[in-house]
C-alpha cells in the first residue's frame, strides 16, 4: 500500500495535496484498494464552490458506490478528464494521473487539520 508523504489526509480517505497555490484532490491507494474495480466517477463542474466535509462526487466499483468529500473548503480549479474515459487510472496510479480534482483553498489553516501521511498510516494499520 503505498501512501503519498506529500499530502494530507481526511478520515474519509481522501488526500489533498498543496501544489503551489493548488490543493491537488483524490482518493488514497488504501481506498481504491477497498473499492476495488473502478468503473465510473462523477466530479463536480469547474466554478463551483465547496465546503470542507460536503460531497464532491462519487465513485462506484464493482463493489460499491461511495461518496466523496471535501477535505478542504474551496473552489474546483480543474477536473481530471481522463478519469471519464478511464476510472480505473484510480486504481492504477491514485496520486498521479487517478487525481480527481484541483481546488483553490478558501481557508489555508483547514490543511492543517487533515491527518499526516504517517497519522494516517497507523489509521489504516499500515505503520
Amino acid at each position: 500500500m503505498s501512501i503519498d508523504t506529500k499530502a494530507k489526509y481526511a478520515e474519509s480517505h481522501e488526500y489533498a495535496r498543496l501544489e503551489g497555490a493548488e490543493v491537488v484532490v483524490g482518493i488514497s491507494d488504501h481506498a481504491q484498494a477497498e473499492l476495488g474495480d473502478i468503473v465510473f466517477i462523477e466530479l463536480p463542474a469547474v466554478g463551483k464552490v465547496l465546503v470542507k466535509g460536503k460531497t464532491f462526487g462519487t465513485v462506484e466499483s464493482v463493489k460499491a458506490a461511495s461518496d466523496l468529500y471535501m477535505p478542504v473548503s474551496g473552489t474546483i480549479t480543474a477536473v481530471n478528464d481522463a478519469l471519464q474515459g478511464d476510472p480505473a487510472l484510480i486504481n492504477k496510479e491514485p496520486y498521479a494521473g487517478g487525481w480527481m480534482i484541483k481546488i483553490r483553498p478558501s481557508d489555508s489553516a483547514e490543511m492543517d487539520a487533515l491527518m499526516s501521511a504517517e497519522a494516517y498510516a497507523k489509521a489504516i494499520g499500515e505503520a
